[in-house]
């Protein structure tokens, strides 16, 4: 389990990859809650400034934090987020991409009211095979402190 005092400003966590999405599996959740012809409609989406079908943001996201919890928030002390800074969309997703998670503290500040837990400002990111970021995400999240750093 890692808590508080395991994460330091600049360090970085790789967090291994997400499932390569199928152009099914892109379609499929666009048509639920993104739709879009790029995201839906392969040969409209061939029309579009992206030249071919690409995944929703949405769906990058949600990958994303699926990696997170798996890979890091399930081993840490985490007690959820008040928010998050940014999002940011920076290359096309599409079918076949194979990508991999990165986490880097910015930020590692123990908490002034609550003794017990920390605040964590995280750079999260997904990087293609050519190391681009693709999607980032700037979230805090709350950690709880170990007990012996309490008393």
């Amino acid at each position: 389990m890692r808590y508080f005092e395991d994460f330091t400003e600049g360090q970085v966590i790789e967090l291994g990859t997400i499932p390569v999405l199928s152009e099914d599996e892109i379609i499929g959740f666009a048509r639920q809650y993104d739709p879009q012809p790029f995201h839906t409609d392969p040969v409209a989406a061939k029309e579009t400034i992206y030249g071919g079908l690409i995944a929703s943001g949405w769906q990058t996201a949600l990958l994303t934090m699926r990696l997170m919890v798996d890979e890091l928030l399930s081993q840490t002390a985490a007690q959820g987020s008040p928010g998050v800074e940014n999002i940011r969309f920076l290359k096309p997703v599409r079918a076949g991409d194979r990508l991999r998670g990165r986490y880097t503290v910015l930020v590692a500040e123990p908490s002034t009211r609550k003794p017990t837990r920390g605040k964590i400002l995280g750079r999260t990111e997904l990087l293609d095979e050519s190391d681009n970021v693709v999607y980032s995400m700037d979230g805090w999240t709350l950690i709880g402190r170990r007990e012996s750093t309490l008393s």
